[in-house]
């Protein structure tokens, strides 16, 4: 199972969802892929990711992007999962303090407020260390205008690394990467 985790006040309508949706389907995978959208709550996106894998028998990779790279870190360590980190959040509660306030999802529109209790719920989510580098798989490219790419290479020191010049925060050419991710 794939497992896509959007990132903040983004959806399965992000771009890089729906392309790597589109490619597992054109493989006859669909069913092997899901990608819940993620309440605005932290402690409520993990509750649902899980509740939503659950059932699920065999095993499971995380591909998280941004904050969703973040959750994927929290699962994959509480769980022993695998996750693919593309421009992920590293200690979220810290970055985000910066977006107190208003907020608005990209893709529905829905209006919403980052509080404190947020990055409360974030801070009891962060990993201080990774255990096994091995699950991990990051894809950061120098370009993020968002978070600095060197606080991943950092974090996920002994990991697979595949670190791109120039690109964005969304990752420009993800699609360039299915193989390496399904490979992984």
């Amino acid at each position: 199972m794939i497992v896509y985790l959007h990132g903040f006040n983004s959806s399965p309508a992000s771009g890089k969802a729906k392309q790597l949706g589109e490619h597992m389907a054109s493989l006859g995978r669909e069913a092997d892929y899901f990608c819940p959208t993620l309440p605005t709550s932290p402690r409520e996106a993990i509750v649902h990711v899980e509740a939503g894998l659950a059932q699920h028998k065999g095993p499971i990779t995380l591909i998280g992007s941004s904050l969703g790279g973040f959750y994927a870190t929290y699962l994959a360590e509480k769980h022993g999962w695998k996750a693919v980190l593309v421009n992920p959040a590293v200690h979220a509660h810290v970055l985000m303090r910066g977006a107190l306030g208003p907020q608005a999802n990209w893709h529905t529109g829905e209006k919403w407020v980052l509080t404190e209790a947020h990055l409360a719920e974030l801070a009891a989510l962060d990993v201080p260390a990774i255990t096994r580098p091995e699950r991990y798989l990051l894809l950061a490219q120098t370009g993020d205008e968002v978070l600095d790419f060197r606080d991943a290479v950092a974090y996920y020191a002994g990991a697979t690394q595949i670190i791109e010049d120039g690109g964005d925060h969304g990752f420009a050419g993800f699609e360039r990467h299915f193989q390496t991710l399904l490979d992984f």
